[in-house]
């Protein structure tokens, strides 16, 4: 099971959305710890699996979807929203592998209760190395409605 403190992974999904998005997802300063523990906005990303696993999800996420460490990474992200959004979410998911991220995202998730939420401006983006290697997809969201 992954680390969520990995360096490689940080500057990964760092790296990777300053390059497709233009910002930085972290502030200046800013460290792997920071991201993970403080953050004030969700951070998740999953593989490249034929059925996508994912591999992080910051605290803030963790809260979100209340669930733990251990519980979320190696979970198939498609459960993270219902059998009826599941759809939408793949063509989500096509477009940001088309276009290398996706800004302004708002879509129905589903918490380990079964509380469901909006999420609110969120990025989706690819998460692809310095050598040009796709290694997943990874999204954040700082804002979340309960339906």
């Amino acid at each position: 099971m992954a680390n969520p403190l990995d360096q490689d992974f940080f500057d990964l999904l760092t790296g990777s959305y300053r390059r497709l998005v233009g910002d930085d997802l972290a502030p200046p300063g800013q460290d792997v710890r920071w991201l993970y523990e403080e953050a004030p906005f969700a951070v998740l990303a999953h593989n490249t699996d034929e059925d996508p696993r994912f591999v992080y999800a910051n605290r803030w996420a963790q809260r979100c979807f209340e669930m733990g460490w251990d519980e979320i990474v190696g979970l198939p992200s498609r459960y993270s929203a219902e059998a009826p959004e599941r759809g939408e979410r793949q063509r989500l998911l096509d477009a940001v592998a088309r276009d290398g991220f996706v800004r302004g995202y708002r879509g129905i998730r589903i918490a380990k209760s079964g509380r469901r939420f909006f999420i609110e401006d969120g990025v989706i983006w690819q998460l692809i190395d310095d050598g040009g290697v796709w290694c997943g997809q990874a999204a954040t969201f700082a804002r979340w409605t309960d339906i």
